[in-house]
């Protein structure tokens, strides 16, 4: 007798420099114990290869975007990310991901949530993650999302059309301020390393960043010369997980700054002149550096590197107030341009538009099967 699997609808798309699952809202328990079983075993976790499922054995490939109708009246469209650990059966929804977030856009016109308008459709994201909006602007031909086009992103081969996300409504999203703790710098002490001078800034995820040189680097640095340094990895997150609990939160992003230098980028041996650039920025995440960048680490940086006193702002080049235009961040695999507006009032500093640019693409349809055991009682 053939066993009969579930049967679920899913849809995978890159978006940016990431790949993620896509499954309706609709299409999942309401028990979120049983979905949580239900999405582990669609991704193949846990196992470091996640050979028994979907999931493609590293953390920008083992994302998951749940898609609902809006829950709000400014919104189109619900989106609720969670990041699915590969060697545990734990996911995470503490944040939003930048990049699968440029999918989102094009994933809600082509599901029908929102009706294509050329040659430009505006469509609403409203992430549950953060209870913010985050405005998708994408290009629409003969009522069909565009695919192909000459926006090139570092990290991706080849180019496609250009996806405008602005995160302006972001800004303070999870802890009511662009400045957490109310300082352009903070002294946190390190288990074992001293204190450590750091900016704690919350742009879309709240993000901590540290100068380059305080950890002994250069902010050129590969993957490759970080992810084996053990120790180096404890100290970025005991960095990360100190700064979680200055501003009351789980989880903080992390990154460390240097001022713009050449540099060769880690994916296609390009050389990367320092006046390409008006930083350097390495991430660490989930136990590594992070192999391009994130979305939602580029606001952050773009909008710290414009708030004076900030580590990110003495890295990088000088800026004059009230200027619209791009900020130029160098990451392993090449850069990363943000285009930013910052108005400055009685000593405060806000941003009217922070819009990072993306690809994204539709890559796969169809169904996956997942034993009913696995979701019944979590068993492989």
């Amino acid at each position: 007798m053939i066993q009969k699997m579930i049967r679920c609808p899913a849809i995978i798309y890159r978006g940016g420099t990431s790949k993620a699952i896509f499954l309706k809202e609709n299409d999942l328990p309401a028990d979120p114990v049983l979905r949580d079983r239900l999405v582990s075993a669609v991704f193949g976790s846990p196992d470091k290869r996640q050979i028994d499922g979907l999931g493609g054995a590293d953390p920008l490939t083992s994302k998951l975007a749940i898609i609902g109708p809006p829950s709000r009246p400014d919104a189109d469209v619900d989106y609720t990310f969670g990041q699915v650990d590969i060697l545990s059966s734990q996911i995470s929804y503490d944040s939003v991901c930048g990049n699968i977030s440029s999918a989102v856009g094009p994933y809600a016109i082509e599901e029908g949530f929102v009706r294509p308008v050329e040659p430009v459709t505006k469509v609403r994201i409203h992430s549950k993650n953060i209870g913010r909006i985050i405005e998708a602007y994408v290009q629409v031909q003969d009522k069909e999302v565009q695919v192909n086009g000459d926006y090139a992103i570092d990290g991706v081969p080849g180019t496609g059309a250009k996806i405008e996300l602005n995160w302006a409504d972001t800004v303070g999203a999870s802890t009511g301020s662009v400045l957490p703790t109310g300082r352009p710098q903070d002294s946190i002490a390190i288990k074992g390393g001293g204190d450590i001078s750091v900016s704690i800034v919350d742009v879309g995820n709240p993000a901590v960043f540290v100068k380059a040189e305080d950890l002994q680097l250069k902010g050129t640095e590969s993957p490759e010369d970080v992810d084996g340094n053990s120790e180096l990895i404890r100290r970025c997150e005991s960095i990360a997980r100190a700064a979680a609990e200055k501003i009351g939160k789980r989880t903080v992003l992390m990154a460390f700054v240097a001022p713009p230098k050449d540099y060769v980028d880690h994916v296609a041996g390009k050389q990367i002149k320092a006046e390409q650039i008006d930083f350097l920025i390495r991430m660490i995440f989930m136990g590594k550096m992070h192999k391009a960048l994130s979305a939602s680490l580029t606001t952050c940086g773009g909008a710290a590197s414009k708030i004076p006193g900030t580590v990110v702002n003495e890295a990088a080049r000088p800026w004059k107030p009230g200027q619209i235009g791009l900020v130029r961040m160098g990451h392993p695999a090449g850069t990363v341009n943000l285009e930013i507006a910052v108005e400055e009032k009685d000593g405060k500093i806000s941003f009217p538009k922070i819009c990072v640019f993306r690809t994204a693409r539709r890559l796969m349809e169809g169904y996956i099967f997942v034993k009913p055991e696995v979701v019944l009682n979590g068993s492989s």
